[in-house]
């Protein structure tokens, strides 16, 4: 990836960030909502917006749907806030490498607590 890219997905995720602060008023969206990473292909037509999204599976499935809905008026705003010959169209992705994570960190404090009960109990 080249280093106008990186340039490109960092901007791109800081002001969808702004943009789901300040301006975004559906309550779908009035959740904790974050925008963990941008990709932006090569010939800047398309990106892909990775979300994490805190609460239950159907909320989060209402809030990405809702986001996707959104992906014009986002594109529109970056249009406006954005010096650059072409935005990227988005497609918004659910990123779930948080809740993965987590659930490891569960994982090995689980094997940590049994092997140290297992451990203690031996002579």
């Amino acid at each position: 990836m080249s280093r106008r890219t990186e340039r490109v997905n960092e901007l791109i995720r800081e002001v969808l960030s702004e943009l789901l602060m300040r301006e975004v008023r559906d309550p779908r969206l009035e959740r904790l909502i974050s925008i963990t990473h941008v990709d932006v292909s090569a010939d800047f037509f398309n990106a892909r917006v990775f979300v994490s999204i805190m609460g239950t599976e159907k909320e989060q499935e209402d809030a990405l749907r809702a986001l996707n809905s959104a992906a014009a008026f986002f594109h529109r705003e970056l249009k406006v806030r954005i010096q650059m010959r072409r935005i990227p169209f988005l497609v918004f992705k659910q990123d779930t490498s948080i809740e993965e994570g987590a659930r490891m960190l569960s994982i090995l404090e689980d094997v940590a607590h049994t092997d140290s009960s297992i451990g203690g109990a031996a002579p």
